[in-house]
């Protein structure tokens, strides 16, 4: 089982549809300015550490704003009149090459710099997800290796052209057009368009076991 109604604390559209893929009945938190959001990783920080610790600030953030009266958007007729004191979900992307974390894109340019690293060669993508249910934190993080096709610089130029890029980790989205660069992918096609399907499902199996503590 898992719980009948969640609160996904994103904007984004790609973990929106994987959950409506899944058939996972929930409403959406426009938190304001997340903390997590392309954070700083601390001196010393392993990459699953850096993205692990961003998704828990995004969900404790997220906890303190609906305490705070924070909303979603628009309630539905339809929804549980106890939606407020469902599990909350948050998760955090980030894309990794030589220990370098590859965020957001600022500009086009920054996003041609990033392709050009990731140009015929392997990177890793981490997204950490966490559930906050009846007062507990439960966390997973999956990590997926993705190898590009060598791209020239009109490969590069016509993908940024499509504002593909941006808001997107690493500057690709493997759900769009970017599917054409990659020559090799294992672990999580999901994990890295930002939700990992089978372990989002493993973490609100575990929330439904736990007592209410919220």
């Amino acid at each position: 089982m898992i719980p009948a109604f969640v609160l996904l604390a994103s904007a984004s559209p790609r973990r929106h549809d994987i959950l409506n893929q899944l058939g996972v009945v929930h409403g959406v938190l426009r938190v304001p300015a997340p903390v997590g959001e392309d954070e700083p990783r601390l001196p010393g920080e392993a990459p699953a550490d850096y993205v692990r610790r961003t998704a828990r600030d995004k969900a404790r953030q997220a906890l303190a704003w609906l305490a705070a009266d924070g909303r979603p958007d628009d309630i539905p007729l339809d929804w549980p009149q106890d939606w407020a004191q469902a599990p909350i979900l948050c998760a955090d992307t980030t894309v990794i090459l030589d220990d370098d974390v590859l965020g957001k894109p600022a500009d086009a340019l920054q996003a041609a710099a990033m392709l050009r690293r990731l140009s015929g060669r392997t990177h890793h993508v981490h997204t950490a997800v966490v559930l906050a249910a009846h007062g507990h934190l439960l966390e997973t993080c999956q990590i997926s290796e993705v190898r590009f096709q060598p791209l020239d610089d009109a490969d590069i130029e016509q993908y940024c052209a499509t504002g593909e890029p941006f808001g997107k980790a690493g500057s690709y989205a493997i759900q769009g057009r970017a599917a054409a660069f990659v020559t090799h992918l294992s672990g999580s096609h999901s994990g890295v368009m930002g939700l990992p399907a089978h372990d989002t499902m493993h973490l609100l199996q575990q929330a439904s076991a736990l007592p209410s503590r919220r």
